[in-house]
């Protein structure tokens, strides 16, 4: 039994919990479908384990987290590329000839997986 927080304080909740609890219910989409997609589209430079790679960030970085980069983001910084913002990478190119489908599957691979493995703290370049 866990102790419970004072009455004007509310409980402290871990990370974990707090990015279950930032997901919207949303149409069940096939994340199966998404490892292919981001194995293709995406590995090279985040890393085929979500980690990053001297060419991109890791997509289990606490930045990633639904609260912060929504996955509207997600589908804006694929169809339009994103501007370096917190790491020196350098801009992200738009990734051409995905349909909103499968950019989809691979968002919710992404999810999956950050809920699956947790997230990184950020690390400042």
């Amino acid at each position: 039994m866990t102790p419970s927080a004072p009455a004007n304080r509310p409980a402290r909740r871990s990370r974990r919990t707090l990015f279950a609890a930032s997901f919207v219910a949303a149409p069940a989409v096939d994340a199966g479908r998404g490892v292919e997609l981001y194995a293709t589209n995406c590995a090279s430079c985040h890393g085929s384990d979500l980690r990053g790679t001297d060419r991109g960030p890791s997509h289990l970085s606490i930045v990633y987290e639904p609260n912060h980069h929504s996955d509207d983001s997600f589908r804006s910084a694929i169809a339009q590329g994103a501007r370096a913002h917190h790491w020196n990478f350098g801009d992200m190119p738009a990734m051409a000839g995905l349909d909103d489908d499968e950019v989809d599957a691979v968002i919710a691979f992404i999810r999956s997986e950050q809920q699956r493995q947790g997230f990184e703290p950020y690390e400042r370049p």
